[in-house]
C-alpha cells in the first residue's frame, strides 16, 4: 500500500505543535515581564479569565493558520534566511488572528498592549529557534536513513546514469535508492553513481522477492512494456513510479508525482491519501494505548498461571516478517510449552493448512490454560506494543514467520504490501475454517486493494464479536 507524500498540512503535526508551543511560551514570558507574575497560582492576577481564554485561542489560531495556509511546504530545504521570513509571516498571521479575536469578543480593553507588543517579537524569536533546532534533528535522521522507504530503480543502459543522478544523491528525501536494475545489459555487481546494480531483466524479480523493496522507479523507452512491468510489480505489493509526460494506457490507482526532474505516474495496489494514512495511524496509537492497559491487567492474572502450568517466560517473542519483507520482533503471551518450536517439526505431517502456514486441531504443544488464552485471543494482547511503535497496525495482514516467508512464491509477497495487523479480513472471515494458504493470500490482497478507514472499523467490530464468541483461533 502506498501513502501519497504531498499536500497535506497535518503531516507536519510536529512543526504545528512546536509553533503552537512557541506562541504559548512567548505569551507566558510576555505576561511575566509585564506583571512579574503568571496567571496560574496568582489569585489577584488582573483579568485572569481573559488571559486564560487568550491561551486557548492561540492554540486554535495556530492550527487554523497551518491548515489554511499550508506554511510548511519545503520547510526542511529552507535556509535560515528563508526560514526567518517564513516565521515572521507565520507570526504576523497569528498576531492578526489574536487581534481579531480580542476585537470580536471586546477583550481589547482588558489586555495590556505591552503584553501584545512583547509577545509578537518573542514569538518570532522562539519559533525561529525551535524550527532551526528541530530541522537539524530531522536532517540528521534523514541522513541516517531512519524510516526511509527502500527504492529500486529500473532503467536501460542509456538512461540509468542520469536517472540515478536525479534520485540517489539527495539525502533529504523520504526514500533511499538501495539498488538498480539495468534491463538491457548484464551489469550485475557494478556500481553506477554509487548505487549497486542488483539485477537485469531476468533476475530483478528474484531480487524483489528476497529483499526489502517498497518502491520501484521505472525509466525506459517503451511505454507499453513499462506499464506491463508496472502492473506486475504493483501486483507484488510494490509502489511503482513511471517517468512520463503522457500515457495512452492509464493504470488504475494512479497519481502524478515529481522525482527529481521527472514527472511520474505512480501506481500501487491501493493509494491512500495522507489524510487516510494520518487517520489510520491515529486510530492505531489510541487503540494500542487502550490495548496495553488491557494487556497489563491480563498479565496480573496470566503470569502465575503460565509459570505454574508451563515453567518459562511469560511472553513469547519471535522474529516475524512485516511490510515488504521488513523483520521485527513479535510478542505474545505464551500459550505453548517452551519447546513448541522444536516439536513443530515432528507435527508437520499433521498440518491442516495447504501451503505455507501451520495449523492443527488439538495441538499437543499447547498447555491446558493455553487453549483458553488462544480461544479468546488473549495471547495477542502484547502485540499492542508492536502497534504503538509502528511495526504493526490494528488491522492488516498477519505477519509470517521467517521460515514461511523464505518459502513464498513471488505472488505471495503481495500480502505484505501494507503494515501487518493485529487482526484482519482473514481473521473475521472464518479463519479457523480456512485451510488453503492461497485463500489467505486472496483475502489479504482483497483487503489491501479495497482498504478504507470504514473497512478497518468494520473489521475491528467484527473482531470483537469473533473474540467474545471464542472463535478467534484454534
Amino acid at each position: 500500500m502506498y501513502k501519497r507524500k504531498k499536500k497535506f498540512w497535518a503531516k507536519h503535526w510536529d512543526f504545528i505543535t512546536l509553533d503552537t508551543l512557541a506562541a504559548l511560551l512567548a505569551l507566558a514570558i510576555a505576561i511575566y515581564i509585564r506583571y512579574d507574575s503568571l496567571i496560574i497560582g496568582d489569585v489577584y492576577f488582573p483579568h485572569k479569565a481573559v488571559y486564560a481564554n487568550l491561551f486557548t485561542m492561540i492554540i486554535f489560531i495556530s492550527i487554523l493558520n497551518a491548515s489554511l495556509r499550508d506554511p510548511y511546504t519545503g520547510i526542511v530545504h529552507r535556509n535560515k534566511y528563508q526560514e526567518f521570513l517564513a516565521v515572521v509571516i507565520h507570526s504576523f498571521v497569528n498576531l492578526c488572528g489574536v487581534l481579531i479575536f480580542l476585537y470580536a469578543f471586546r477583550y481589547s480593553s482588558f489586555i495590556s498592549r505591552a503584553v501584545i507588543f512583547t509577545w509578537a517579537p518573542l514569538m518570532v524569536l522562539i519559533m525561529f529557534t525551535f524550527r532551526i533546532l528541530f530541522k537539524r534533528l530531522i536532517r540528521y535522521r534523514k541522513l541516517e536513513d531512519v524510516n526511509k522507504s527502500s527504492m529500486l530503480v529500473i532503467a536501460d543502459s542509456g538512461t540509468v546514469k542520469h536517472c540515478l543522478g536525479q534520485l540517489a544523491n539527495n539525502p533529504y528525501v523520504e526514500y533511499k535508492v538501495v539498488g538498480c536494475a539495468v534491463i538491457d545489459k548484464n551489469w550485475v555487481g557494478k556500481k553506477i553513481q554509487g548505487v549497486p546494480v542488483v539485477g537485469d531483466c531476468d533476475s530483478v524479480f528474484e531480487y524483489i522477492r528476497t529483499h526489502v523493496v517498497d518502491e520501484v522507479f521505472i525509466d525506459g523507452k517503451n511505454r507499453y512494456s513499462e506499464e506491463l512491468l508496472a502492473e506486475r510489480l504493483a501486483d507484488l505489493g510494490c509502489s511503482v513510479h513511471i517517468s512520463l509526460i503522457h500515457t495512452d494506457h492509464l493504470l488504475k490507482n494512479r497519481a502524478i508525482e515529481y522525482y527529481g526532474d521527472y514527472i511520474t505516474m505512480t501506481t500501487s495496489m491501493h493509494i491512500a491519501t495522507n489524510r487516510e494514512s494520518f487517520a489510520k495511524r491515529t486510530v492505531d496509537i489510541i487503540g494500542s494505548l487502550v490495548g496495553l492497559i488491557l494487556c497489563a491487567i491480563a498479565f496480573i492474572f496470566l503470569a502465575p498461571i503460565i509459570k505454574i502450568q508451563a515453567p518459562g517466560p511469560v511472553f513469547f517473542s519471535q522474529t516475524r516478517v512485516g511490510k515488504n519483507g521488513r523483520k521485527f520482533k513479535f510478542y505474545k503471551f505464551r500459550s505453548m510449552y517452551v519447546d513448541a518450536e522444536e516439536r513443530k517439526k515432528e507435527l508437520m505431517d499433521q498440518n491442516e493448512m495447504n501451503g505455507l502456514m501451520f495449523k492443527m486441531e488439538n495441538d499437543p504443544r499447547i498447555f491446558p490454560a493455553g487453549h483458553f488464552i488462544r480461544k479468546y485471543s488473549i495471547d495477542e494482547l502484547p502485540q499492542f506494543w508492536n502497534v504503538l511503535i509502528g511495526d504493526m497496525s490494528l488491522v492488516g495482514t498477519r505477519p509470517p514467520t521467517e521460515n514461511e516467508y523464505e518459502q513464498y512464491d513471488l505472488h505471495h509477497k503481495a500480502r505484505l504490501a501494507g503494515r501487518p495487523g493485529l487482526t484482519g479480513l482473514w481473521q473475521v472471515s472464518g479463519r479457523s475454517n480456512i485451510t488453503d494458504f492461497e485463500d489467505v493470500v486472496a483475502l489479504d490482497t482483497e483487503y489491501i486493494r479495497n482498504w478504507s478507514l470504514g473497512l478497518d472499523i468494520n473489521i475491528l467490530f467484527r473482531t470483537v464479536a469473533v473474540v467474545f464468541k471464542g472463535s478467534g483461533s484454534k
